[in-house]
């Protein structure tokens, strides 16, 4: 295998989408045949906010580009927000729910993403405590 090079403009939307972002994809089994990654770009327009969701199995590592996304889920019964700055880093745990909201009103969020499955996994859920109750279920039967 050879290294590849991806051109940041012609990164692909022909991926697993969630309602309220672009999500855009980079490297992955797809594209470059990767077989344990997946890496692409998502953009969060002005006063928009995310359907709430979750990654299955995939960890993922989220780096702020631009602007100030918020991630939202829940620490037990209570909604958490981590508001964000570039530079800053995110960690999302296999099958966390979560959404991202942009509550800026005029610049769009943008964040790089990297996951630990080849292929963007989403999980697009009613609501983050629907989420909860799913991972719960999960952990009684493994």
């Amino acid at each position: 295998m050879t290294l590849r090079h991806i051109d940041g403009t012609a990164l692909s939307a022909d991926t697993a989408q969630t309602p309220g972002m672009l999500r855009e994809e980079a490297i992955s089994g797809a594209s470059v045949g990767s077989d344990r990654l997946w890496m692409g770009r998502t953009t969060v327009a002005p006063e928009v906010r995310s359907a709430d969701h979750h990654h299955g199995e995939s960890e993922t590592a989220i780096y702020v580009v631009s602007g100030h996304p918020e991630f939202v889920f829940l620490d037990g019964d209570a909604e958490r927000r981590v508001r964000t700055n570039p530079g800053d880093y995110i960690y999302v745990p296999p099958f966390a729910p979560h959404r991202e909201e942009n509550p800026d009103p005029a610049e769009d969020a943008v964040v790089v993403i990297a996951r630990t499955t080849q292929q963007a996994i989403v999980v697009n859920l009613p609501s983050l405590r629907a989420g909860a109750e799913d991972a719960w279920h999960r952990s009684q039967q493994g």
